[in-house]
């Protein structure tokens, strides 16, 4: 069995365009969460997102790739950029034959297809454009990395609603840690925030209207956001040999189902998930420093995630900081995980743990040290991150400091 480590990361998000961007504004505790700049959000009873802000495509993009890329695939791209460039591989010969791609998204080009059904039903059009399939379907940003970079590997995408990311990194550290690929371009990205995409969400009256408040007793629902966050899995040996930084080493990775209800998350679903992470690291829960949580900020999901961590870590639960930033930068869906993972490697090799803010009233029923508002300095080396998916599907990694 290979060691697996991770030797670059990129991201575009609410918070940040870059890495550097987005750990700093989860350092400060800032909410990227504001009112949509989207067509006809005057229709949409819920008016605030994670939205990447000061965003124009053709500041990135000729026109002939735009009309090739969702927005969904422009952000896999810019974070897989800035991803790649820090790891300093360049895929050619015998590596680029051992590198592939494996991404995670929930709706691939919600984008794409919330332009054309208006085009073809609002605007009476015939026609549409002759990319639609290819730019809305969900492996189009893997198959648009493994192009741009020469990755001709394992390729391809993982749709697990709010677990795709978490799953597809999951993937990625078993080919490299079996020997089945030397290294990985991983992670995730979404981008619902247009008013078709927000509109299907609303139906299921999960949404806040003012915030999202993970563990308070007063949250009132889940903030959507869009964005990616893509990272290089590579072969401990092949990173050390060439003399490659190492941002951390991934250890143990584990995924469940819940099998009993298509929204409501299960409790022994999830730990269930998180032990068997631990079991897979061959860690002991007390060596655990600190949770990055699935912490949506519905009532549901965050309870029952606690109650989750209990379970599964025992008395070492109440020793163990867990935070969601998804008050910050709001839930990216098939995303969110991969951009929550910045989180944790922040934590691994910088001593600082990112805050959950919004916190405004103690639940007992989320009794755990949630890092409320303000971000901590504190010295750990083993970091778990959850994913828990509609579906009951749940995905949970294992993350230790080199």
């Amino acid at each position: 069995m290979k060691r697996v480590v991770i030797t670059g990361a990129g991201t575009i998000n609410a918070l940040g365009h870059s890495v550097p961007e987005t750990l700093e504004a989860m350092r400060e505790g800032r909410c990227g969460i504001g009112e949509l700049d989207i067509r006809d959000v005057e229709r949409l009873s819920i008016r605030i997102g994670g939205q990447v802000r000061g965003y124009e495509a053709e500041s990135h993009f000729n026109r002939q790739q735009i009309s090739l890329y969702d927005r969904f695939t422009q952000f896999t791209l810019l974070a897989a950029r800035e991803a790649i460039e820090q790891s300093g591989l360049t895929f050619e010969g015998q590596l680029a034959a051992e590198a592939g791609v494996v991404l995670g998204t929930a709706g691939g080009g919600v984008n794409t297809w919330d332009e054309n059904y208006r085009a073809v039903y609002e605007e009476g059009k015939n026609r549409v454009h002759p990319f639609v399939v290819p730019k809305l379907m969900n492996n189009a940003a893997a198959s648009h990395v493994s192009m741009e970079w020469n990755l001709k590997g394992p390729t391809f995408t993982v749709a697990t609603a709010c677990a795709s990311s978490n799953h597809a990194m999951g993937q990625a550290f078993h080919m490299v840690r079996s020997g089945m690929a030397r290294a990985m371009v991983t992670g995730g990205s979404e981008s619902m925030l247009c008013f078709g995409g927000v509109k299907a969400w609303e139906g299921l009256r999960v949404m806040s209207k003012d915030a999202c408040r993970p563990f308070s007793a007063n949250r009132n629902g889940m903030v959507q956001g869009e964005g990616a966050g893509i990272f290089v899995f590579e072969e401990y040996d092949h990173a050390k040999a060439r003399g490659a930084e190492i941002l951390a080493e991934v250890v143990g990775f584990a995924m469940t189902s819940d099998a009993s209800d298509i929204v409501m998350p299960s409790k022994q679903g999830a730990a269930r998930a998180i032990s068997g992470a631990l079991r897979d690291a061959r860690l002991d829960p007390s060596q655990v420093g600190y949770i990055n949580a699935h912490g949506t900020g519905t009532a549901a999901n965050d309870k029952t995630e606690c109650a989750a961590v209990a379970d599964a870590l025992g008395k070492h639960a109440d020793r163990i900081m867990i935070s969601s930033t998804k008050s910050m930068h709001g839930h990216l869906i098939g995303g969110t995980g991969a951009v929550e993972l910045l989180a944790c490697i922040m934590a691994l090799r910088d001593g600082v743990i990112a805050p959950t803010i919004g916190y405004e009233e103690p639940d007992p029923e989320c009794a755990l040290d949630v890092v409320p508002n303000e971000a901590r300095e504190a010295d750990v080396d083993v970091v778990l991150s959850n994913a828990f998916a509609f579906g009951g599907l749940n995905a949970v990694l294992a993350l230790r400091r080199v």
